[in-house]
């Protein structure tokens, strides 16, 4: 089943989010989710799984030495990283914290960020009403998630594509169709809602495509689950790595107003 085309090891999460931050890819929809969040001098943001301080820097440029920047993460690993990487940025101060129970004050941040955070937490819903706790009367998020039952990679056999899409939504991330849920659920959390922009992000070089999905090691975890056969989890790599590859996936970048 292993082809060279495909990391046959797992990358160390660190590395992950600073290969994807590095992308094309990453690079675009990070710099459209700053434009939206709009920092102004002076204001207080919040960066809510900040991981290991991929865009603290990019926060604390905008709000300049007379704003702050709160970073919160839950894996100590981040935190820890996070904090070297901004020690001589003295407006950023990053805390280990559970974005559903965040330690600050009611309406003490200006802006607030989400960055493929909200498909891994265990209640989305109750995350949003807390960000809107924290938010001043007029203060922004800005979240941004796939929708991961949009994934779809071309393949002769539209049953095989199918069967990886399911495995992935059933099984490997936990809120799947965050994407599209994130207007209504923050509208349940009060925020108004003025923006919604998907963004459509499009593969067609396969080992691009696996550094981001993971492709091999995705399809034997499904084999495991019983979504493919062996013998169809082999025809299912081969394609992708014989023919011309193209795999699509729908990110929702979500402006929400406090």
């Amino acid at each position: 089943m292993t082809s060279p085309s495909f990391e046959t090891a797992k990358p160390d999460q660190i590395s992950y989010l600073d290969r994807l931050a590095a992308s094309d890819l990453g690079r675009s929809y990070k710099q459209r989710m700053l434009d939206e969040l709009a920092v102004r001098a002076g204001q207080t943001v919040l960066d809510l799984g900040c991981g290991p301080g991929t865009d603290l820097g990019a926060l604390a440029e905008a709000t300049t030495a007379t704003g702050a920047v709160l970073g919160f993460d839950r894996d100590q690993a981040m935190v820890d990283a996070a904090r070297a990487r901004t020690a001589d940025q003295p407006v950023v101060d990053v805390r280990l914290g559970d974005i559903h129970n965040l330690a600050l004050p009611d309406q003490s941040a200006d802006r607030a960020r989400t960055d493929r955070v909200l498909q891994h937490v265990t209640d989305p819903g109750l995350a949003l009403a807390e960000i809107r706790r924290v938010l001043r009367p007029g203060g922004r998020l800005v979240m941004g998630e796939p929708d991961w039952e949009t994934l779809t990679v071309d393949h002769p056999d539209g049953a095989l594509t199918h069967a990886y899409t399911r495995h992935v939504a059933d099984e490997v991330v936990r809120n799947a169709g965050i994407g599209r849920q994130l207007a209504r659920l923050a509208t349940g959390a009060g925020f108004a809602v003025p923006a919604v922009i998907p963004l459509t992000s499009v593969f067609r070089d396969v080992r691009v495509a696996d550094q981001v999905l993971g492709l091999e090691r995705t399809t034997r975890r499904a084999v495991t689950a019983g979504y493919f056969t062996e013998e169809a989890a082999e025809r299912w790599l081969a394609h992708l790595t014989q023919g011309p590859f193209l795999a699509a996936v729908t990110f929702y970048l979500v402006v929400a107003e406090a």
